[in-house]
């Protein structure tokens, strides 16, 4: 339950710097989103979840 508390925590810090120090490149990547076909924004959040859990379980091969 802690790692899950920190990966939360960590993903709120980096979210919330890029809306604290970029939020006009928020927005200008928000519309090249809603540009994107709903296929090739599906394909995006796949690619991100199956990285996502290459880095969890190259972590936990590392040790960490």
């Amino acid at each position: 339950m802690g790692m899950v508390l920190l990966a939360f925590g960590l993903v709120l810090i980096v979210e919330g710097l890029a809306y604290a120090l970029a939020p006009s490149l928020i927005e200008r990547m928000l519309e090249a989103l809603r540009m994107l076909p709903e296929q090739a924004r599906r394909l995006v959040g796949l690619l991100c979840v199956i990285s996502g859990f290459i880095l969890l379980w190259g972590a936990n091969q590392i040790g960490f």
